[in-house]
């Protein structure tokens, strides 16, 4: 690893914004996946969350088969599986995320309204039927995005894009990007698997620590 390279690590996983992050709820459709991976890299998410859809590319997801529209940046951002949607915004709400439920209901609000410089997780649904009324009612809110045309809805990669931009927009307002998000410790973890993941799961499987790397990014002793 160069030290350019290094360099580049820890400036990306300085602005990782573990408290913002996306579930997808069967989404299936390759592309779409793959854009909204790359749009969560573009605005520091650390990690996405997904429940496989129920018919059709379960590889896509689970086998981390993403396509060009990625960008590679399933290397950057893991993707956490659920069972179900509930279940998964049962568990994002007890580590403290309001669950952001984008559904047209009598309670939706204006995407740009919540406050995002909370823990926040953007629930987006499948292409076709989008997120269940269930799903959306277990969310603590319901967000739209205005629209003026005759299309009534965005697609799902879009919608995400538009999305998590305001939230970064609000997050660089309120200056959470200033500053690492992440604690050092995990910070020289990720930066390890970054940088060496031909390395770290030998590591991993071993139980051993990882080794600590010196300022050029090289492995120190």
């Amino acid at each position: 690893m160069t030290p350019e390279r290094y360099a580049k690590i820890l400036r990306v996983l300085s602005h990782r914004q573990p408290t913002l992050t996306v579930l997808m709820d069967e989404v299936n459709k390759p592309h779409n996946l793959s854009a909204i991976v790359r749009t969560c890299d573009a605005v520091g998410v650390l990690e996405a969350h997904a429940v496989p859809p129920s018919h059709g590319t379960l590889a896509t997801f689970e086998g981390h088969t993403y396509d060009a529209t990625s960008g590679s940046a399933h290397k950057w951002v893991g993707v956490q599986s659920h069972s179900d949607a509930i279940s998964a915004v049962r568990e994002l709400q007890g580590k403290g995320f309001q669950v952001l439920a984008t559904h047209l209901s009598q309670r939706s609000v204006d995407y740009r309204e919540p406050d995002y410089t909370r823990p926040t997780c953007v629930l987006l649904g499948a292409e076709k039927w989008g997120v269940s009324d269930e799903a959306a009612e277990a969310a603590d809110q319901n967000i739209i995005i205005p629209m003026f045309g005759m299309v009534q809805s965005l697609n799902v990669s879009v919608a995400a894009a538009t999305i998590l931009f305001e939230a970064q927009r609000q997050r660089l307002a309120a200056g959470m990007y200033a500053q690492p998000q992440l604690t050092p410790e995990e910070l020289a973890r990720r930066a390890f698997e970054w940088g060496y993941p031909d390395l770290a799961p030998a590591y991993r499987e071993r139980g051993e620590a990882y080794p600590a790397l010196d300022e050029q990014g090289q492995i120190a002793g």
